[in-house]
């Protein structure tokens, strides 16, 4: 079959108009949406006063940020934790991120990578692209603006990272990040995220054998074990352990079969502070349904526990749980226990792993 770029293509038609929410999703039950049931009727008077607050923290284009966050930093981690209102949420994530600094250092490279460069992970990336928040108007027409897009992305970062290349899990990362921005931008902010722009380094979750995936799903076994214990019991005794549940968790950041509006609030969190929410919010979720989890034998336990019922994913009461549960000193502890069983060190400095100063130029074609 002949290879063909994702731009050869013509847009197929586009869907009938259905009802969306706010975030372009189709509803799927008008009368019973998870976005009405946690709004308050408040909520547009009190988002604009919030939108102001952070209007005058973050400055015109974000230019008075740094000097706040090192002014009140407590104060912007407790905004961040309230939520970034939608409107600036982009702009914010690629403040926090890193990924801002990137993209001013490195002009023309994503031009590059996206038309002069070819991928090994093309047709791949076309054929799990209609998988990515099928549901969202912006990805739902086929090779339409959105699909091209997260194509074009995707494709970008397999150039521009040989060794780590396309995994599907990264589809869900950049669709969501598209949303809030523009593919450059959203390139950029995969970029940050991966390389470690500001938090550890991500490229494990999707490299071969995903490594991270490995030790992020040990450290939370652990952690279910310590902070619940008889949960913990019983998921031996059922022979349930977290690669069965979390590891999408862990892969695209609850993006995938999470709520939406919840998994907007964990990605603020996650992208300021890092991967620990990602263990807090698995820990809370835990923590709502254990009693009902208690009850259940294998297979029940497995469908429960991917399909969490709706009260337990109000962001408004599961993330104050979250924040509650201390694990940032736990988490390393066990990080070195699993490296000294393992005999190795993650995150570690692989040949793809770029120092960002040498950004400027693209990776080259390998010769295989």
């Amino acid at each position: 079959m002949e290879k063909r770029r994702a731009d050869e293509f013509e847009p197929g038609p586009a869907s009938p108009l259905k009802p969306v929410d706010r975030f372009g999703f189709v509803k799927q039950d008008q009368n019973n949406s998870l976005e009405a049931k946690y709004r308050p009727t408040n909520e547009v008077e009190r988002e604009e006063r919030r939108i102001q607050k952070w209007r005058k923290m973050i400055g015109v284009g974000g230019s008075d940020w740094k000097h706040y966050v090192r002014r009140k930093p407590h104060v912007v981690r407790r905004r961040i934790r309230k939520g970034i209102p939608d409107c600036l949420r982009g702009l914010v994530w690629q403040l926090i991120s890193g990924s801002r600094g990137l993209l001013l250092m490195n002009p023309g490279v994503y031009e590059q990578l996206v038309i002069y460069e070819t991928s090994a992970s093309e047709l791949d990336i076309i054929r799990d692209i209609s998988r990515t928040f099928p549901s969202h108007v912006f990805f739902q027409q086929r090779h339409g603006p959105g699909q091209r897009s997260l194509y074009n992305v995707l494709k970008a970062y397999s150039v521009y990272d040989r060794d780590v290349g396309y995994v599907q899990g990264m589809g869900f990362l950049a669709g969501l990040l598209l949303l809030y921005m523009s593919e450059e931008d959203a390139f950029w902010l995969l970029v940050a995220l991966l390389k470690g722009a500001v938090h550890a380094p991500m490229e494990g979750l999707y490299q071969v054998g995903l490594p991270l995936v490995q030790q992020y799903l040990f450290q939370f076994e652990q952690l279910v074990k310590e902070h619940l214990p008889k949960l913990g019991q019983h998921f031996s005794e059922e022979m349930i352990n977290p690669s069965m549940y979390a590891s999408q968790w862990f892969i695209t950041v609850y993006s995938y079969s999470f709520p939406f509006p919840l998994a907007l609030r964990i990605w603020d969190v996650f992208l300021y502070e890092g991967v620990k929410i990602v263990f807090q919010v698995g820990l809370a979720l835990l923590t709502v349904c254990q009693n009902n989890l208690l009850k259940l034998a294998f297979e029940k336990l497995i469908h429960a526990l991917r399909n969490f019922p709706e009260d337990a994913l109000d962001p408004e009461k599961l993330l104050p749980l979250a924040f509650s549960i201390k694990v940032t000193k736990r988490l390393e502890e066990l990080k070195q226990e699993y490296e000294k069983q393992h005999g190795i060190s993650l995150p570690q400095l692989t040949s793809s792993s770029k120092p960002f100063k040498s950004l400027q130029s693209p990776a080259k074609p390998s010769n295989d």
